[in-house]
């Protein structure tokens, strides 16, 4: 957040506008690098003094080991000083002789210690360069972090297309996200879309998945455009149900994706659009309103009642493929006859009940 004390918000400060048409590389959205950079200034800072200790740390351990080279000296120096003496004794007492073998013993055990104490010594004052060299480290990789965070400021196009922006909830109410919006680390705010290649993201109740298959081809119509259909074909069926929603929890809906084949210079991104996927067709069939066809109980053998020149008659048909609204009759009809959509009383002349003429035509997907 520009000026605060989180980096998990940033302002969008400039975007493309939704619906122009990128290149490559083009520079679609800038955030706010204020926070950013004074962050960046923080880490060079840190790395700075880490550098500094290197160089102080060096300084203290090179002091260190000169004091101790000294003292070692000092020790061996001692020793000799103490075999000098020692080659005193024939005209010295024997309590002075004594004491000259004491402290030679003291000296060379002085010497022992201190060389003895070399090692030790060297791997802390390794350990200690090490540990400001891991801080120095630590913050190199923080200064680079927040250099890389600097560039990210700036986004560029992946590909060529159009800009789409996505929504954001401002004042009560789902809207377009707009410059000056602050927008969460890893939130969505913009899509760059092929429009020559673009998908349909449906929904299809959970009874009548088991009826679709990958491949199936479908037809697309546009709210916006009521006289423009597409070719489409699905392309990718979900295998859980979608989460949430308002409708009823009994009602459960299966996303499919429609892959949209044809090409029209009107379809732009996030148009609602109704599909119908062919499950199976069938050609040159005659086609009679669904509720033309009746039965005479449960599995009775379907039929119709067909106008003739002295009325109705009831005549047995077969069936081929049916929708919601319309069914496809092999046979048992004749293209240009007439069927009662209601049930004609007997004797009833011909006009005085709502009819349907039978169309010839290819039977729509069920």
């Amino acid at each position: 957040m520009s000026g605060g004390i989180s980096d998990f918000m940033q302002v969008l400060q400039k975007a493309a506008p939704a619906g122009k048409m990128v290149k490559k590389g083009d520079v679609v959205a800038d955030f706010d690098r204020q926070y950013q950079e004074t962050r960046l200034d923080d880490f060079r800072s840190s790395v700075e003094q880490g550098e500094t200790n290197i160089r102080k740390v060096d300084s203290e351990l090179e002091v260190t080991r000169k004091a101790r080279e000294l003292n070692i000296e000092q020790a061996r120096a001692a020793v000799e000083r103490a075999k000098l003496d020692i080659k005193t004794t024939p005209v010295r007492s024997q309590i002075q002789a004594e004491v000259l073998k004491l402290e030679l013993e003291e000296a060379e055990a002085q010497l022992q210690r201190l060389l003895s104490e070399v090692k030790f010594q060297q791997i802390s004052e390794q350990a200690q360069r090490r540990n400001t060299e891991i801080g120095m480290e630590q913050s190199r990789k923080e200064l680079q972090m927040a250099q890389r965070n600097i560039d990210r400021m700036s986004m560029k196009a992946p590909m060529d297309g159009m800009v789409v922006m996505q929504q954001t909830f401002r004042s009560g109410e789902f809207v377009q996200i707009q410059e000056g919006d602050q927008l969460m680390s890893g939130q969505m705010f913009m899509q760059i879309v092929d429009p020559s290649s673009m998908m349909v993201s449906a929904s299809v109740n959970q009874a009548d998945v088991e009826l679709i298959r990958v491949g199936a081809t479908a037809r697309l119509h546009f709210d916006a455009y009521p006289g423009l259909e597409l070719p489409g074909r699905v392309v990718s069926i979900g295998a859980m149900t979608k989460t949430g929603g308002q409708r009823a929890d009994y009602v459960k809906e299966i996303p499919v994706y429609i892959k949209v084949e044809g090409a029209d210079s009107r379809i732009i991104p996030d148009l609602s659009v109704s599909a119908d996927v062919v499950i199976e067709e069938a050609r040159e069939q005659i086609l009679v309103p669904l509720e033309s066809v009746r039965r005479d109980g449960d599995g009775g053998q379907p039929y119709v009642f067909v106008r003739t020149a002295t009325g109705f008659e009831k005549r047995q048909v077969e069936l081929g493929l049916t929708s919601n609204v319309k069914a496809a009759v092999k046979s048992g009809l004749r293209e240009g006859e007439t069927v009662a959509v209601e049930t004609p009383p007997v004797k009833q002349e011909s006009g005085k009940r709502p009819v349907a003429n039978v169309p010839r035509e290819t039977p729509p997907g069920a």
